[in-house]
């Protein structure tokens, strides 16, 4: 017998464990400020799998991936979809969970040769309490706007292929939408609501993250009981990457 549950989530754009400008290493202040949130499901952002040179400059490199070392002890689960890949790493989307992830599909939807590689981590998860499956899917589109309208399209076709109408769906990350336009495209191909902007009336300012300005981080549900904005302080945030990151609470 199914029970009401509430989810808490976070994403952040991690900028590969370093500050604004790669000042200084932080992958561990990002992790306690990631354990405080508490979050039940976690969405990440250009989060490194590897990168050589990087392990020998810095003495307090992990010894593990950098989403597998965020997920420590307190999320068992977790799924990583290289993205981009270059001659000392490589680094992509990655999505922690509390709950069981049934399987995952990362989504190549790059744009053109000489562009940044962008991907869309799926991931389907399965709630025992409840005994619901839940589709987190992980994002992160590029930065000029007519791929970002070819990546909107390809994120849709894939929920109308894999995400059944009638199970929970969360779509979190990085849109780089600064001209704000997949709030209409995303509603009316996949019926997805952003929650800052149920909430609010406009998406949060998250870029950069020292003085916000841009609407460029998002957490879009459908599917959900209830959905609210979860506040997070400034600090330390403004100080662990670009962007501010993004907590949300949903009902299933």
């Amino acid at each position: 017998m199914s029970t009401a549950l509430t989810l808490r989530l976070l994403t952040v754009n991690t900028h590969k464990g370093f500050t604004a400008l790669n000042r200084r290493f932080v992958l561990h202040e990002l992790r306690e400020a990631v354990r405080a949130v508490s979050a039940d499901v976690v969405f990440l952002q250009e989060v490194l799998g590897a990168h050589a040179r990087h392990a020998l400059r810095h003495p307090n490199w992990p010894t593990v991936p950098h989403y597998e070392f965020l997920a420590d002890t307190i999320w068992s689960e977790f799924a990583y979809g290289r993205n981009a890949v270059y001659p000392h790493g490589e680094h992509g989307n990655a999505v922690l969970s509390k709950f069981p992830i049934l399987r995952y599909t990362n989504v190549d939807v790059s744009t053109g040769r000489n562009h940044e590689r962008r991907g869309l981590l799926h991931c389907v998860l399965t709630v025992p309490t409840i005994g619901q499956k839940v589709h987190a899917i992980c994002v992160h589109l590029g930065l000029r706007e007519h791929h970002r309208r070819r990546q909107l399209a390809r994120l849709c076709e894939l929920i109308e292929a894999e995400v059944p109408a009638d199970e929970a769906l969360m779509v979190a990350g990085d849109f780089n939408d600064w001209r704000v336009r997949a709030h209409s495209t995303l509603l009316r191909c996949a019926g997805l609501r952003e929650v800052y902007v149920e909430a609010y009336g406009a998406a949060a300012r998250t870029f950069p993250a020292r003085w916000p300005l841009l609407r460029l981080d998002r957490i879009y549900v459908r599917g959900v009981r209830v959905h609210r904005p979860l506040p997070l302080r400034r600090r330390p945030w403004s100080r662990l990457s670009d962007h501010s990151p993004l907590a949300a609470e949903v009902g299933l």
